[in-house]
């Protein structure tokens, strides 16, 4: 389906919200389907942990229904302290249904991972669990032990989701600490008279199965004891009277249902409706007749299905949920083929190496690589493969689930129906779909890029009422637009598309002398976060797992020469920018004339920047040893800033910003700087840490030196666009070339867009390695036209 025509069907799924009460379950999936299709994540990072002061690179791949995602244009990135403080929110335009960025880790940062969330506006429709979250492990030079005791917790999961007197089944148990790592247990399950009915040891990560076939009037709990020598005691709940189970196992070939209803159940489970599907698609739609006999047997047909969570959903003959069970769908059709053939190896000091990408797909692709210092690595925990099809369909934590997809194996594959039985899933309200109502859907997608909306307020709108605005880049380019303003006083113009500021003028077309006495609200359209916003993601292990003291060693190596770099260039930085500022005695006309409400009065400092003598890099660099207690590191969208133990709120104009927005602030361009000292009330940061307010020349006034992007006559603000993002640097070392400085880099190569088509199947990598690395590993993700998938892994040695 075209991304027009999908478009068109969640409009007439948002109208149409609510069906006769009469309407079939599987008409109402077929609408979930058209309407709500779920959008997944999957982001390649250039490594797999990182130290302070690292950049992380990465790309972005989105997908709904295994397809390339028509319905979004925009993705959010948020970075998160290991508080659940956030540090940066960054936006990106989608490429195909992928986009690159990058995030630089602080070199003061003091956490030991960051988490990682990501999202489309559209998928704020679905629940928090299904959102992209990771958490990435940072060193700081401290090692951390790879596992600590912890309190355990056992969680018994009855296969189809309930026990029945008198009905055998299987139950799954997970045993984890607090934080969803595995624990290893052993145990008995015994009933209230303290028989032994079943032993019970884990298998894998904490996993295990057992088989209880609970009697009337008796009582059942699970003994066990833990790895580390702790006793505790799970009692087995829920065991229904009468009712139904259900039972599977499958191969490559079949799944094999069985369902056994007890004999006192009631007369709707004596012709039974099975329901299978995936993708909120109905494969198949099964009726169960057990009017003679209390066990039914199916064989469902599975060989030529897609890669996937496959869901059974068991009803009552009135369409009274019973039981579900979800297995694991391994065709490998999910996979495009691809190889990375060396053309020349050389991990000598600084050489040259070269490999090439092959596709034999004829469809487009659109792939990404990064090759790395393999010694430094550990294991992936999670891949294309495995997020995409896996722990984007489940809900709660997941260990390790890029294990697997690392073979077809027996074993791995009754490992992974052990995750199937002890993981939720996305699941409907059945109750909702029988009576034909579907989900509240709060955010449409984003059909457009960015766009110029907002609001006129203090002026009564007229039908001839129009803006103007001219759009000012940093490369001196205009853009002039008209838009006119709606009875309520509204305007909105799509399809705008720029990275970082542009500064906006803007006036009312003929009707100049209304600006005096009205006030425009300018935004960009797209979603936002303010930094310094707390969010309580769910507990997520920090996964720092290096053991290794070898890998230890070699992080800290990186992590000293990169430090003893940084220290080096602020030094040489620092002492080549000459800080020159004039105090004026008209701070008092300036405040009146720009500060409002709470931002007009309070404790703290007040800079004139109006006569444009101000030699600094940006706002930071100016401010930088000017306000006792304020710390500022660093500069530009990299700096960081403390006061008081937190970051200060940052306001451009009094909205609330960035930091990587308030340092492409042109200096020329800033008037008036206020710096409040903490606590700052009435922040929407919560102003722990004080806050700096920066206000931008108004049109009246004369520009400054050095720039020329005033308009005369018209009122002036910034707006934001879409993140700017660093450039991977790939060095060129000529054959004799020297240098002085040691080449630590443990990233050799990062490349966000590999993309290949029929014309051009092939694609030629150069990059040279760095003074130190002795083996380094190639991985090489991405997608193609029809949303299948691709992982290669290779070293070179």
């Amino acid at each position: 389906m075209n991304g027009v025509v999908r478009f068109f069907a969640i409009l007439l799924f948002c109208f149409f919200s609510c069906f006769a009460k009469s309407q079939q379950i599987d008409s109402m999936m077929s609408v979930y389907a058209e309407g709500f299709p779920k959008e997944k994540i999957h982001i390649h990072f250039d490594r797999t942990r990182y130290n302070i002061g690292d950049t992380v690179w990465y790309k972005v791949y989105l997908l709904a229904a295994n397809e390339l995602s028509p319905l979004s244009k925009n993705l959010y990135v948020e970075w998160y302290d290991s508080t659940g403080v956030l540090i940066k929110q960054t936006v990106a335009p989608l490429f195909q249904s992928t986009a690159k960025g990058s995030f630089e880790i602080p070199a003061t940062y003091k956490g030991s991972f960051l988490h990682v969330k990501a999202f489309t506006r559209w998928m704020l429709n679905d629940e928090e669990a299904y959102l992209y979250q990771r958490n990435i492990p940072i060193n700081r030079g401290v090692f951390l032990p790879k596992k600590t005791q912890e309190p355990t917790l056992v969680t018994i999961f009855p296969e189809g989701g309930k026990l029945v007197r008198g009905s055998m089944s299987r139950i799954a148990f997970k045993a984890t600490n607090k934080l969803g790592l595995p624990v290893k247990i052993k145990g008995y399950l015994v009933d209230d008279k303290n028989a032994i009915l079943d032993s019970l040891k884990t298998v894998h990560d904490g996993m295990g199965i057992l088989v209880l076939k609970p009697m009337p009037g008796v009582n059942y709990q699970v003994n066990w004891v833990d790895e580390y020598g702790t006793k505790g005691t799970t009692p087995v709940t829920g065991i229904e009277e009468a009712g139904a189970v259900l039972t599977l196992r499958a191969n490559n070939e079949k799944a094999f249902v069985m369902i056994e209803r007890s004999a006192n159940a009631n007369e709707s489970y004596k012709q039974m409706n099975l329901l299978v599907h995936m993708n909120q698609q109905i494969l198949y739609k099964v009726s169960v007749k057990m009017f003679e006999k209390i066990f039914q047997r199916a064989e469902i047909p599975i060989d030529e299905l897609p890669t996937g969570v496959l869901q059974f959903s068991l009803f009552t003959y009135d369409w009274i949920p019973v039981a579900e069970r979800i297995i694991f769908v391994n065709n490998h059709l999910h996979e495009f083929n691809a190889k990375v053939n060396p053309i020349y190896t050389n991990l000598d000091k600084r050489a040259k190496n070269s490999l090439e990408i092959v596709v034999s797909d004829t469809s487009m692709t659109n792939m990404s690589i990064a090759i790395t210092d393999a010694s430094i690595l550990m294991n992936e925990p999670h891949t294309i493969f495995s997020d995409f099809l896996l722990s984007n369909e489940l809900r709660g934590y997941i260990h390790n689930p890029a294990y697997y997809f690392t073979s077809d194996a027996d074993t791995i594959t009754q490992k992974l129906d052990l995750v199937m039985m002890t993981n939720g899933w996305r699941k409907y309200n059945w109750e909702k779909l029988k009576s034909g109502v579907g989900p509240q859907l709060k955010h449409m997608p984003e059909d457009g890029y960015l766009s110029l909306k907002g609001n006129v307020y203090g002026a009564k709108a007229t039908s001839d009422l129009q803006l103007n605005f001219i759009l000012a880049a940093k490369d001196s380019s205009k853009n002039m637009i008209f838009t006119p303003v709606n009875p309520d006083g509204s305007f909105e113009e799509k399809g705008l598309f720029f990275y970082d500021t542009v500064k906006v003028y803007y006036n009312f077309n003929s009707k100049s002398k209304i600006t005096s006495g009205a006030q425009v609200k300018v935004e960009n359209g797209l979603f936002r976060k303010e930094p310094g916003t707390q969010y309580k993601y769910s507990v997520m292990p920090s996964v720092w797992l290096a053991s290794d003291s070898l890998a230890i060693a070699k992080m800290n190596f990186f992590l000293a020469e990169q430090e003893r770099l940084r220290k080096l260039i602020e030094s040489a930085t620092l002492s080549e920018v000459i800080v020159k500022t004039k105090t004026k005695s008209k701070t008092e006309v300036l405040d009146e004339t720009y500060a409002s409400g709470m931002f007009s009065r309070g404790d703290g400092y007040s800079f004139d920047l109006t006569d444009g003598s101000v030699a600094a890099m940006d706002i930071f660099t100016y401010l930088q040893g000017r306000v006792a207690g304020l710390q500022i590191n660093g500069m530009g969208a990299s700096a960081t800033l403390n006061w008081r133990g937190q970051a200060p709120d940052l306001y451009l104009n009094e909205m609330r910003s960035d930091v990587s927005m308030v340092s492409s602030v042109s200096v020329n361009d800033i008037a008036y700087v206020k710096v409040f000292r903490p606590p700052f009330f009435g922040g929407a940061g919560g102003g722990g840490g004080g806050a700096i307010v920066i206000y931008t020349k108004k049109g009246g006034e004369g520009n400054s030196k050095g720039s020329n992007q005033n308009v005369k006559g018209m009122e002036s603000t910034i707006l934001g666009g879409y993140s700017r993002f660093k450039e991977f640097y790939n060095p060129v070392y000529e054959k004799g070339s020297t240098s002085y400085e040691l080449d630590s880099r443990s990233t050799l190569y990062w490349n966000p867009y590999v993309l290949t088509n029929k014309k051009a199947p092939r694609y030629k990598i150069e990059f040279y390695n760095n003074d130190v690395s002795k083996k380094l590993q190639v991985v090489v993700e991405g997608i193609n036209a029809e949303g299948k998938m691709i992982r290669i892994v290779k070293m070179l040695e």
